[in-house]
C-alpha cells in the first residue's frame, strides 16, 4: 500500500483533508464538531483496513489515533460535517433525517486521487439528531465493527469498520449503557434518502448538483450516455441488486432496509439489528422491531426494488419522463435474478448451466426450510460432499430430521455433477471458498459483547482473526463455527441496537 499512500508513518489527524462531499455546499450538510467522548479508551482496529489504508500499525494504539477516533480532536486539514437526508422508513415517508449521531471527519486520498471518507458513528449531538443523543452504545458499536469487516471478507460490497474506541460515559436506552465509537469508512456515505430529500421539498438545483457530483465522482462512464441521469439510475439498481444478492447467499438480513439506509454505491450501510441466518426459515425477522416482517430473508430482495422505486422517484425531474425511469428501474430485477443465479450457482458448485439447476437449487432451499437446517453448516458441508457417497455425506445429513429427502435430492444433485467437467477436487476447493464456514452469529457477537461489558475486550479481536478468513478451516477455531446454543434462542436485536 506504500505506492497508495506513501506518507503511511505520518499521524492519521494530519493526513486528512476535506472529502469532496463538503465542496457541495450548505445546502447539503453542517458544519460542527464532535462532541468529546470522556475519557476514551481503545478498544480494536482492523489491522487489515488500516494496512489497506496505508496507516501504519503502530499508530492505531497512539494517543494520537485514540483522541481524534474518538472525536476529541479535529483534524488540523478538515472540517468535520453532519450529512443531511430524508426517507422512508418501514415503507413511510418519514420526512428529514440526516447523520444524527455520526460526523464525517474527513477523507484520505491515495495517489490516483480515489477518497476514502472517514466517518465517526457516536460522536454526539447534530442538527439531526431529532430526540436522540448522538451517541452510540457498546453493544451496538461492536456487532457494527465486527459485522462490517466480516462481510467484507465474504466479498460482500460494504462499509468498513477501522477502529473501535469506548468510554465509561453513560447513555440511555432501554437501560444505561456505556458508549462507544466506531470508526467507519466508506468512498462515500451518500444515501438513497439524499435524493430523496431534496425531491420532496421540490429544490431541485440541488438535486441536479446531488446527481451530477455523484455521476462526476463515482459514476463518470454515466456522463457518455444520452441520458446520464437515467445511466446513474441503471447504475444504482445494477449495484443494489448484486449487493441484496450477495447478502441472500451467504443468509445475511439487514433488519432496516429504509431508504435513508441504502447507499447509492451499492454498499452494505448502517449496521443494526442485522442477523445471519442460522436454522434456515425464509421468514425470518432479524429485527424485533419489525413486526409486520416488512424486512424478512423472503422479502429483501422485492425491498430493494421497492427502494430503487423510491430513489427513480426522485431522480425522475432529471431523467424527464416516466417511461425512461421505469427502463432504468427494470435493471434491478433483470440484475438481481443474473446475479442470484450466478452466486447460487457457485454455491451448489455447478461450474455449467443446465435446465433443471433452478428447481434443483430450488428443492434444496425447500429442504432446507422444511428441515429448519442450519444454512451457514448446510452449505459448507455440501462443499465437502465426494461425487460418490462417503463418510462426508454424514455431517450433512446429521444437519437435517428428513434424511430420506435428503437422500432423494442427492441422488438428483449427483447426477447433474456428473455432467461437470471439471475434476472432483477443483469443484470441491471452488464451493469451500464460496461457502464460509464462519459468519457472525449473534450469540457469538453476544459473547464478545458480555466480555467487553466486563471490561475484556480481547474476544472482539479474535472474532475479528476468525471472521476475517471465512473460508478457512482453522482448526484452532473450530467452535466459532458450532450451531448456537440454547440460550441463544432469546437473544433479540431491535433498532435501538
Amino acid at each position: 500500500m506504500s505506492a497508495l499512500y506513501p506518507n503511511q508513518m505520518t499521524r492519521l489527524s494530519e493526513r486528512l483533508q476535506d472529502s469532496q462531499f463538503s465542496q457541495l455546499g450548505d445546502a447539503f450538510f453542517t458544519r460542527l464538531q464532535a462532541t468529546p467522548l470522556s475519557q476514551p479508551h481503545y478498544i480494536a482496529h482492523s489491522s487489515r483496513l488500516a494496512q489497506e489504508l496505508g496507516i501504519a500499525e503502530d499508530l492505531m494504539r497512539t494517543e494520537d489515533s485514540l483522541t481524534l477516533l474518538s472525536g476529541n480532536q479535529t483534524p488540523a486539514q478538515a472540517q468535520p460535517l453532519a450529512a443531511v437526508y430524508s426517507g422512508h422508513q418501514f415503507g413511510v415517508w418519514a420526512g428529514q433525517l440526516g447523520d444524527g449521531r455520526a460526523i464525517l471527519l474527513g477523507a484520505l486520498c491515495d495517489s490516483a486521487g480515489q477518497e476514502t471518507e472517514i466517518q465517526l458513528k457516536g460522536a454526539g449531538l447534530t442538527p439531526y439528531s431529532r430526540s436522540g443523543d448522538g451517541r452510540a452504545v457498546l453493544r451496538s458499536s461492536i456487532r457494527e465493527f465486527l459485522c462490517s469487516e466480516a462481510m467484507a471478507a465474504l466479498g460482500i460490497p460494504t462499509s468498513r469498520a477501522l477502529c473501535l474506541t469506548g468510554s465509561a460515559q453513560m447513555v440511555y436506552r432501554e437501560t444505561p449503557e456505556t458508549s462507544a465509537v466506531v470508526t467507519r469508512t466508506a468512498s462515500s456515505f451518500i444515501r438513497f434518502g439524499s435524493f430523496e430529500h431534496f425531491y420532496y421539498q421540490r429544490k431541485f438545483e440541488e438535486l441536479r448538483q446531488l446527481a451530477d457530483f455523484v455521476i462526476q465522482r463515482y459514476f463518470p462512464a454515466c456522463l457518455q450516455h444520452e441520458n446520464p441521469y437515467q445511466a446513474l439510475l441503471i447504475q444504482v439498481c445494477e449495484r443494489t441488486a448484486e449487493m441484496i444478492a450477495h447478502w441472500q447467499a451467504v443468509g445475511f438480513m439487514h433488519g432496516v432496509m429504509n431508504t435513508d439506509n441504502m447507499s447509492i454505491l451499492g454498499l452494505t450501510l448502517d449496521y443494526g439489528p442485522f442477523g445471519f441466518m442460522e436454522a434456515f426459515d425464509e421468514n425470518h425477522i432479524c429485527n424485533h422491531t419489525d413486526q409486520q416482517g416488512r424486512y424478512s430473508y423472503r422479502n429483501q430482495p422485492s425491498i430493494g426494488n421497492w427502494n430503487v422505486y423510491a430513489l427513480g422517484q426522485a431522480l425522475l425531474p432529471l431523467i424527464g419522463s416516466v417511461e425512461q425511469t421505469e427502463q432504468a428501474l427494470s435493471s434491478y430485477r433483470q440484475s438481481f435474478e443474473q446475479h442470484w443465479a450466478r452466486l447460487s450457482s457457485a454455491k451448489f458448485g455447478l461450474a455449467s448451466s443446465q435446465p433443471e439447476d433452478k428447481v434443483l437449487i430450488d428443492d434444496f432451499f425447500q429442504l432446507l426450510q422444511a428441515n429448519h437446517a442450519d444454512m451457514t453448516n448446510s452449505f459448507r458441508a455440501l462443499s465437502h460432499l465426494d461425487q460418490q457417497a462417503s463418510d462426508a455425506d454424514h455431517s450433512l445429513s446429521n444437519l437435517f430430521i428428513d434424511r430420506t429427502g435428503l437422500a432423494l435430492w442427492l441422488q438428483r444433485y449427483r447426477q447433474r455433477l456428473a455432467a461437470e467437467t471439471r475434476p472432483d477436487t477443483a469443484r470441491k476447493t471452488a464451493m469451500l471458498a464460496t461457502n464460509p464456514k464462519y459468519v457472525l452469529r449473534n450469540y457469538l457477537a453476544q459473547q464478545s459483547i458480555e466480555r467487553a461489558q466486563q471490561g475484556d475486550f480481547s474476544e472482539i479481536q479474535r472474532l475479528l482473526q476468525v471472521l476475517q478468513t471465512p473460508f478457512e478451516e482453522q482448526p484452532a477455531f473450530e467452535h466459532y463455527a458450532a450451531l448456537p446454543p440454547d440460550w441463544a434462542a432469546d437473544l433479540e436485536v431491535s433498532c435501538s441496537s
